[in-house]
């Protein structure tokens, strides 16, 4: 048997390395590679350490990713240059993926306007998915599409089901116009989520994370089969993981939300079949 790829050994922590798997080997390998470097860079943007080391260590990634496009990468990038060869994934969107890490590195985001919530997302979420719609072999304007609506999904409900973690880092992603709109005048991270009027905030976000998911949806269904089952399983999973923080709710006390395994794998085997 094959040893696994580093990049792969470090997909395997993730909850979409069984997802991942169902792609042909050319495309999961390329999907580990990008896997591997969203890690590496969101590692650093939570990292506890000195803000400036960290801007340093984003810095020194976009060296390397330009290395890669000159053609001279690190050897540890390797893998990652045979995937951007392979797929023609873009130099901007490895850019703009650590540029919105370097937004949590530069100051913790708390309580952002609705604009900057949205430019945090396209780059954290959307970048990545446009450089896996290349891996995936769609159509480009289908792909772009899809990156901008399944990735905004993601992201927000990552934001919903990551709250108290988040909170624990001093950071909240919930936009300054839905804090104000409910009467929340306050943006210390605690003090919000301790407020009687979050759920009316996260209801704003359920919304808003539920039309792009019905977008996403709608992009798939014109899509052949073949190409959208990795992005069709991630948004099933994360549509559960959704319809969960609804059905749990906001106000505190707030259980963590995760996804079941089995019911990660009965998504993936309905999407094989």
């Amino acid at each position: 048997m094959n040893k696994p790829t580093p990049a792969a050994e470090r997909a395997s922590r993730s909850s979409f390395y069984t997802g991942m798997r169902i792609l042909p080997r050319a495309q999961r390998e390329a999907m580990f590679e990008i896997y591997s470097f969203c890690r590496a860079v969101d590692d650093i943007a939570d990292d506890p350490g000195p803000r400036e080391l960290r801007r340093q260590q984003l810095a020194h990634w976009r060296s390397d990713i330009d290395a890669v496009y000159r053609g001279a990468p690190p050897p540890p990038l390797a893998g990652l240059a045979q995937a951007v060869r392979g797929f023609d994934l873009q130099r901007q969107d490895f850019i703009a993926i650590i540029d919105g890490m370097e937004m949590d590195v530069v100051a913790d985001i708390c309580a952002p306007d609705r604009a900057t919530l949205d430019l945090y997302c396209d780059r954290v979420a959307c970048a990545v998915g446009r450089l896996s719609v290349r891996v995936f072999g769609m159509q480009p304007d289908a792909g772009i599409a899809l990156a901008h609506h399944l990735g905004r999904a993601l992201q927000l409900t990552n934001i919903l089901r990551d709250l108290d973690e988040d909170a624990a880092l001093g950071r909240l992603y919930l936009p300054r116009e839905a804090l104000q709109a409910a009467g929340i005048t306050a943006t210390e991270p605690r003090e919000v989520l301790a407020h009687p009027a979050i759920g009316k905030v996260c209801a704003v976000i359920v919304e808003l994370a539920q039309q792009h998911f019905r977008k996403a949806k709608a992009i798939m269904a014109q899509s052949p089969r073949r190409v959208v089952r990795a992005p069709r399983v991630m948004g099933e999973a994360y549509r559960v993981i959704l319809e969960a923080l609804v059905a749990r709710g906001f106000t505190p006390p707030r259980p963590p939300i995760r996804l079941p395994r089995a019911k990660l794998l009965f998504i993936v085997l309905r999407n094989l079949v």
